[in-house]
């Protein structure tokens, strides 16, 4: 099989149907599900401040750590942080950690609504990412040992934790946009049940969405590192606890557990210094993402709101962002 770059999935990113019936690897009270910091190095520092202030949380990194961070130096000391939490694989390690190139580009598996010159600009930011790698030896190896997938324990509930969706390390079937479909809902609360997972924490697709249904919440953060709303500098994670947080932009409650957004408020001036020291203004990450790093997307976060979350509208970062 000839694989499109950025468009078509390997054989490998598939998961096992038995990928989440086996026991938990961690146990905590408190989770954050880091997905999609993509580089940004000022964010990191505003979630491990986040720890610091919630002894005992832990976080599992669920892919796509990398992406801004060409620099060499920039990388590795990410790397070396990441290394103390849980981090997994998503599409960029795993195309990043292979000694060949396979011909899947970035690895994002891009559905046909994504304009061809955005897949081209992913693959051109993934060539240089792997001309960074060359320098620092051994990181290849270390991203590639790591699993596409977790299972956490949270106050009794099992959470599942991946980069894309529940089959596929990129899938995009938890996408916000796949989540407003009925049968798709049905197929999940059919899967939840039979694994016995109460919440799937995704993201990959850079737009953040939140279901709760009866059997269990799906969340899908959108990105750690990036603006997920209109006129925003912030990024988002998901926090999963047996308590609330007072910074959450909106949650829900499945029985004793809370599932929440986080917002990432990270230092703006220092990060776009940082971008555009690495990724001047005719570079392919700087056409696909220098408006989304000042002015956010599109949508308020009512928009990634689908079904049983609501807006927790004493948070001051609300203000702005409600339709």
């Amino acid at each position: 099989m000839t694989l499109r770059p950025g468009r078509d999935c390997p054989l490998d990113y598939r998961l096992s149907s038995a990928a989440f019936s086996g026991e938990t690897q961690l146990s905590c009270q408190s989770l954050y599900v880091v997905g999609g910091l993509y580089g940004n190095l000022q964010a990191l520092d505003a979630l491990e401040q986040l720890l610091l202030q919630e002894p005992g949380a832990q976080a599992v990194f669920n892919g796509d750590a990398h992406w801004f961070d060409r620099d060499q130096q920039l990388f590795l000391e990410i790397e070396e942080r990441l290394i103390k939490h849980l981090p997994l694989r998503g599409n960029v390690e795993t195309e990043l950690g292979r000694s060949g190139d396979n011909g899947a580009g970035c690895g994002c598996a891009y559905p046909d609504s994504v304009a061809e010159h955005t897949v081209d600009w992913s693959n051109a930011i993934h060539r240089t990412l792997r001309t960074t790698l060359m320098g620092l030896p051994g990181l290849r190896e270390q991203m590639a040992s790591r699993p596409a997938y977790a299972l956490v324990n949270v106050n009794g509930h099992r959470i599942a934790i991946t980069h894309g969706d529940e089959q596929s390390l990129a899938g995009w079937q938890c996408s916000r946009e796949a989540l407003q479909n009925a049968s798709r809902r049905r197929q999940l609360a059919t899967w939840m049940t039979e694994q016995r997972v109460s919440v799937l924490a995704t993201s990959h697709t850079c737009t953040p969405a939140a279901l709760k249904m009866a059997e269990g919440v799906v969340i899908n953060n959108g990105a750690a590192g990036m603006p997920n709303f209109a006129g925003t500098h912030y990024g988002l994670v998901s926090r999963i606890a047996n308590s609330q947080h007072p910074l959450a932009i909106y949650r829900t409650q499945l029985n004793d557990l809370f599932v929440e957004a986080i917002p990432l408020v990270y230092d703006q001036t220092n990060f776009l210094l940082d971008f555009s020291r690495q990724w001047p203004s005719e570079s392919p990450a700087a056409y696909s993402y220098w408006n989304r790093l000042i002015e956010g997307p599109s949508g308020t976060p009512h928009s990634a709101l689908l079904h049983g979350f609501h807006l927790c509208q004493s948070n001051p970062l609300q203000d702005a962002c409600l339709p």
